[in-house]
């Protein structure tokens, strides 16, 4: 087992593993326990009450931050013709047919979303084993195969990002960075809790938000309380 430094050890030793904090109270916490030299990213593990083996509970989506994330996402565009032009026209860093999946069965992955246009999903198909353990491949229900290929560059380079449900039914998502304002980091979180919401399949039964814990990279996980996460209003207010 992978021994903690100290700062880390200092760190755990102000927070009660025990307690449940409200959203603006734990966001204070990882803020100040935040020790390391570089802007540390803020994530979010929410564990769901699904069953991810069952097809129609998996979880998965996109949703726009209102306070970004505070890092600018490399893109990569599987796109042809126009398409291509248009995703280089918004920012793509790099774009291609053919040859991006010759590039990337030899082994370039260096992108953190992939976006295709449906007529190349047959030929993208054929990374499955690359891109798919990475949570890379395009899909339709994240809106990274689409036409609208210049729109779905610019959301993912504004702050758009991804979910889904692991195979536990862990959903991780980075809401920010340590240097973010409180008042930043709360809108975000309280964003992901509400397309988590959103998102809950029909037949999921029972309590839906399990656990909310939020970290940075370096510091402890501080536990968020899943029945008071949906106080958008009273967390707000909180952090004024």
């Amino acid at each position: 087992m992978a021994q903690h430094g100290k700062k880390y050890r200092e760190s755990l030793s102000q927070v009660d593993r025990e307690a449940l904090y409200a959203v603006s109270e734990a966001v204070g916490m990882v803020k100040s326990l935040s020790t390391a030299k570089f802007d540390e990213t803020v994530e979010l593990a929410v564990r769901l009450g699904v069953d991810p083996r069952k097809a129609d509970q998996i979880v998965r989506g996109t949703l726009s931050l209102p306070s970004g994330t505070g890092r600018t996402e490399r893109v990569a565009v599987f796109a042809a013709g126009e398409l291509a032009a248009e995703a280089r026209a918004a920012g793509a860093d790099v774009v291609g047919a053919d040859d991006l999946v010759a590039k990337v069965n030899g082994g370039f992955l260096d992108f953190d979303v992939a976006i295709a246009t449906p007529d190349l999903m047959g030929q993208v198909g054929t990374l499955g084993r690359v891109l798919g353990p990475r949570g890379l491949m395009p899909n339709p229900k994240t809106g990274t195969v689409t036409m609208e290929v210049g729109k779905a560059v610019a959301e993912f380079k504004g702050g758009r990002v991804e979910y889904r449900t692991d195979k536990v039914g862990n959903v991780h998502i980075r809401v920010g960075k340590a240097s973010f304002t409180k008042e930043q980091l709360v809108a975000n979180v309280h964003a992901v809790i509400e397309e988590l919401q959103r998102a809950k399949p029909p037949s999921a039964k029972g309590r839906y938000l399990l656990s909310v814990t939020v970290s940075t990279t370096m510091g402890p996980g501080v536990h968020i309380d899943p029945a008071r996460a949906r106080l958008v209003e009273e967390e707000l207010a909180a952090t004024a």
